[in-house]
């Protein structure tokens, strides 16, 4: 029963992704495009065959949740950029025989917004936030075949407008016999906008198609992975809209954008180096976000990221960094611990 109603709702939500793509920077709910896990987020934000003993992987893609997972807690959380924060907190509990269920929530705080008339005249503040509430399930198909999928109700508040949505996740994982090799596919976000902001209509959510690996020498402590992303957007070509205000903006580079250039927007690479079970450091690059957030007069380390974790006692403890903007980074914590070891 449980592969029947795992193959049907995948087959369900690719069908519906196919259908409804979009491209990409058009989208709902941004917390939704965050990656809660430290690890991930040094490994350039999107890797989807990631296997360790995390629990906020799972809730990048279902099918990383597996019976050792059982009973892990994470905490996360961001000082993004600017006044912008956001944390998460996750749970995984496995059932013989049945699968493993996690469940965690991400909110994420704007911070406070000036509120300004039409003619610029401050009338005080008001807040922005974003919640999404992750649901999981995962199950083994095969002793090297994991499926899982998540539910996630997303709820919004900018001043008094409120908007929610529900958005679905589905993956597989392959774990290979020896052990270093992994590969993963993954539709995410998927889903729709239930409830709008005030008399706007409710838009679909455009759904994001990930495919990659992830595999580790055999006699050296290197591992390596590779995701591509944004499969249904085809061309990542976009353009700067013409405004009612007589300003001219200058189009990016990613409007005549080569094949080479359109290839690696749809790629993010990461490496770890993992001397020991208890310590390890990662780093990451994102071309995409390299290509259009770069200042071309100092392109410096955009697009980049790095960290580390480690084990203290029964914690374990991430950081990561990851270069957004010339003008910015965001950092990230996390801690995660096993309940069942107190």
């Amino acid at each position: 029963m449980g592969l029947k109603i795992l193959s049907s709702v995948f087959t369900f939500l690719l069908i519906s992704g196919s259908i409804s793509a979009q491209q990409g920077g058009e989208s709902l709910f941004g917390i939704l495009h965050l990656t809660p896990s430290a690890r991930m987020n040094a490994l350039g934000g999107h890797q989807v065959a990631l296997s360790d003993n995390d629990p906020s992987l799972a809730l990048f893609n279902p099918a990383l949740a597996d019976s050792s997972l059982h009973k892990n807690v994470s905490l996360g959380f961001s000082p993004y950029i600017a006044d912008i924060n956001y944390g998460y907190g996750s749970f995984a509990y496995n059932l013989p025989g049945t699968g493993t269920f996690f469940g965690g929530i991400n909110h994420l705080g704007y911070g406070d917004i000036i509120m300004a008339d039409e003619n610029g005249e401050t009338q005080g503040s008001f807040g922005a936030s974003e919640t999404v509430v992750f649901l999981g399930y995962s199950k083994k198909l095969s002793p090297r075949l994991t499926a899982g999928l998540t539910f996630k109700p997303v709820f919004s508040t900018i001043e008094t407008y409120n908007s929610w949505g529900l958005a679905f996740d589905a993956g597989v994982h392959y774990n290979h016999p020896n052990g270093r090799f992994h590969a993963g596919a993954l539709l995410r976000n998927a889903g729709r906008q239930i409830s709008s902001y005030g008399a706007a209509s409710a838009e679909s959510l455009p759904p994001d198609l990930q495919v990659g690996f992830s595999t580790q020498l055999a006699h050296a402590p290197f591992r390596f992975s590779l995701t591509a992303r944004d499969l249904l957007s085809g061309s990542l070509d976009y353009e700067v809209p013409e405004n009612d205000y007589g300003i001219n903006v200058p189009q990016p580079e990613s409007a005549n954008a080569g094949f080479g250039d359109q290839l690696l927007r749809h790629l993010v690479f990461g490496v770890e180096f993992l001397p020991s079970r208890n310590f390890y450091v990662a780093a990451g690059l994102n071309p995409r976000r390299r290509q259009e957030l770069k200042v071309d007069s100092k392109v410096s380390t955009t697009g980049y990221s790095w960290g580390f974790g480690f084990r203290v006692y029964k914690f374990h403890f991430a950081y990561s960094s990851a270069r957004y903007h010339l003008a910015s980074s965001s950092n990230h914590f996390s801690i995660t611990t096993n309940i069942s070891e107190f």
